[in-house]
């Protein structure tokens, strides 16, 4: 039996002066579109407000999955979810109260989703699977595209599919996703990638998402 795959393709390496073009080069294929938050604190690197944010996610032909990787998530996740955004996500290292913001995420009608840094064991964030919609594991350090996948995330992928067993939450995977890392991200028990280099320094955007999916929809469970 073979794992659903979802592809979500991070703006983070596309053309900021057209967004809404560069989204649609890749909506056919594509599940989500992956929007990046980062406030220059909480990384060492800013991409946009939210005001930029709230008119990406207007504009996009695509549902949009923010990464909020912001101080203060508590009181900005859910703001994310109201402006509509399908799929919110906080790292559980900006968060004070997981749960609560989970709940409010949620009560917009967004799914709810929790991130951990290479340094952050997923396992202490078991607690929250009923309130978690998705977990994402950041095979990089968070702030700039581009970087190499750690390959030393596999095991807490693997811990992460684990934590989930029969449970409905999906397992995304971001930084360092590509050709030759989406497999083994797969083999690990990822089901949902976001691919940002890989996809937007391509000749054929739609094209790469294409043989990304077929890489990892070919991994069995």
């Amino acid at each position: 039996m073979l794992r659903e795959v979802r592809i979500t393709p991070s703006i983070l390496n596309a053309n900021f002066d057209d967004l809404a073009g560069e989204i649609r080069r890749i909506a056919d294929v594509s599940d989500l579109v992956h929007l990046d938050i980062m406030d220059n604190v909480f990384v060492p690197n800013f991409t946009f407000d939210f005001e930029a944010a709230s008119k990406i996610v207007r504009e996009s032909v695509l549902p949009v999955d923010a990464h909020l990787m912001v101080v203060d998530a508590d009181r900005i996740a859910p703001q994310y979810a109201e402006i509509g955004c399908a799929s919110v996500t906080l790292h559980v290292e900006a968060t004070n109260d997981i749960a609560q913001t989970l709940r409010a995420i949620r009560s917009q009608g967004a799914r709810s989703g929790l991130a951990v840094k290479p340094n952050t064991q997923i396992d202490e964030y078991a607690e929250f699977s009923d309130l978690v919609d998705m977990y994402l594991i950041m095979t990089v350090e968070p702030g700039f595209g581009g970087q190499k996948f750690m390959f030393d995330m596999i095991e807490k992928i693997q811990r992460a599919r684990r934590i989930i067993g029969s449970r409905p939450i999906w397992l995304q995977v971001d930084g360092g996703i590509s050709e030759e890392t989406i497999e083994i991200a797969t083999a690990a028990g990822a089901d949902t990638f976001v691919a940002g280099s890989a996809v937007f320094k391509s000749p054929d955007p739609a094209a790469m998402v294409t043989k990304l999916r077929e890489l990892a929809g070919s991994v069995p469970e």
